[in-house]
């Protein structure tokens, strides 16, 4: 970490269960950076709009609740059902909800000595001039496992071709909705973890990360 100029801004984006949370909150933890987990903005926007009772189609109701929001608020467990992010996917559709939520990760970013955020379009939107972007993928059915093991230790019921669908099913609304759709940007390293362990992901990601400190 020696000569590490701050701030230092790491954005990570990737579809869902590729292991970027993961990453992040190691990323974080190496560097002491705060870390910001941008689906949880979207989730916790859709968590109140379903306590509410808010249409989620209603892109300026729902954007008053972004711009409400709490960031205490993210941490909730139940931000973690299935209904949630069923219904976080159609919030993070609104371009009023991403721009009410765009400046407040930019600020958290722009705080010394600086952030790691995760998310979909961090490098490419939120986050063009990050000092390091990495674009962590893996394999649809790799992520199924994943997600599957995840739930069973919950107790949620549900089989591992229902995730297999579901992920397939984020994965093709998260790149072709209109508004800042799920890319890599062109300047992010590909990171796939489909055949990585979670020690051997994150000293690839610090090595990228390192890499880009240098350069």
């Amino acid at each position: 970490m020696a000569g590490v100029r701050h701030p230092l801004t790491i954005a990570i984006d990737g579809p869902a269960a590729s292991g970027k949370g993961t990453i992040a909150r190691a990323l974080a933890r190496h560097y002491g950076l705060p870390h910001l987990d941008t689906g949880a903005l979207y989730r916790a926007v859709a968590l109140a709009a379903l306590e509410a009772g808010v249409d989620l189609t209603q892109g300026p109701a729902v954007a008053a609740l972004a711009r409400a929001l709490d960031l205490d608020h993210c941490d909730d467990a139940r931000l973690r059902a299935d209904r949630v992010a069923r219904a976080a996917s159609a919030v993070a559709a609104l371009p009023e909800v991403r721009n009410a939520l765009l400046d407040v990760q930019r600020r958290f970013a722009a705080a010394p000595p600086g952030a790691v955020l995760d998310g979909r379009d961090i490098g490419t939107v939120i986050l063009p001039q990050a000092r390091a972007k990495l674009f962590v993928t893996a394999r649809p059915e790799v992520r199924a496992r994943r997600r599957f093991l995840e739930l069973a230790a919950r107790g949620t019921p549900t089989s591992e071709a229902e995730v297999l669908a579901d992920i397939r099913r984020r994965d093709l609304a998260d790149s072709t909705r209109p508004t800042a759709p799920l890319a890599r940007a062109p300047d992010a390293v590909l990171l796939d973890t489909s055949d990585l362990d979670i020690d051997e992901a994150v000293r690839r990601a610090i090595d990228i990360v390192e890499a880009r400190i240098a350069a």
